[in-house]
């Protein structure tokens, strides 16, 4: 059974919905017959990558509200990192385009190690604060996964990978996703935000004792914490 996730390694609950999501699995009794299929969401198709600026500063700019209440909404996401086994490094976190890096997901796709890439991605923006629009970076963490260094840079200029970043969200948009992380089981049930491995595990147990019925259509079953389009990570 197929599990699509999308998710943009910028957001912290993606991050978070990653790992709940895996506890959930390892609870499941037939986890080995679940395909999850990583899905390329930008979040800010339009950042502009720089490196050296303050994070805090950079999202109290971006949102037009305080530095203090910018630290204070990180916070909230800090606490969901910890009940999750994420030490989030927020203080020292890059500002940077994730293109490249979906790139590079489209990449461990297509040689099935979208799931490692998309933890070494995870890793690299929000806990070793590496710059995940750097190409050095970049290589250094698709070897870290088993890709070697020409098929890397490759696919950081691939246009072929480009459009499959863009289909993907088309396909987001066209099933009326705004935010991520979000979840779709077998095509029919879906799910909004880092819900807690319960929920998971309950909407994993319900679709597959449906998956050999084939049903189709979208429902969202809950909304829970995530990051949208317009910024908003609550």
């Amino acid at each position: 059974m197929k599990v699509d996730i999308w998710s943009d390694i910028r957001c912290p609950f993606c991050y978070v919905g990653k790992k709940k999501f895996e506890k959930a699995l390892e609870k499941f009794s037939h986890g080995e017959n679940i395909d999850v299929v990583w899905h390329s969401f930008q979040l800010d198709p339009n950042l502009k990558t720089q490196p050296e600026r303050d994070p805090f500063d950079f999202f109290s700019e971006a949102k037009g509200i305080p530095v203090a209440q910018a630290k204070l909404m990180h916070d909230h996401a800090r606490n969901a990192g910890k009940e999750a086994g994420i030490e989030f490094n927020f203080e020292n976190q890059k500002v940077a385009n994730s293109f490249k890096g979906h790139l590079l997901i489209q990449l461990a796709k297509s040689k099935n190690i979208a799931n490692e890439m998309e933890e070494a991605l995870f890793k690299a923006q929000f806990i070793d604060a590496k710059n995940i629009d750097d190409e050095a970076t970049l290589i250094e963490i698709g070897k870290s996964v088993g890709l070697n260094e020409e098929e890397i840079r490759n696919a950081l200029t691939s246009a072929d990978f480009g459009y499959k970043v863009s289909e993907d969200s088309q396909i987001a948009r066209q099933l009326g996703i705004n935010s991520v992380p979000f979840f779709v089981f077998n095509d029919k049930y879906g799910v909004s935000g880092a819900q807690q491995p319960e929920l998971f595990l309950e909407v994993l147990e319900k679709s597959y004792s449906e998956f050999a019925q084939g049903d189709k259509g979208l429902q969202i079953l809950n909304s829970g914490e995530s990051c949208d389009v317009d910024g908003n990570c609550e």
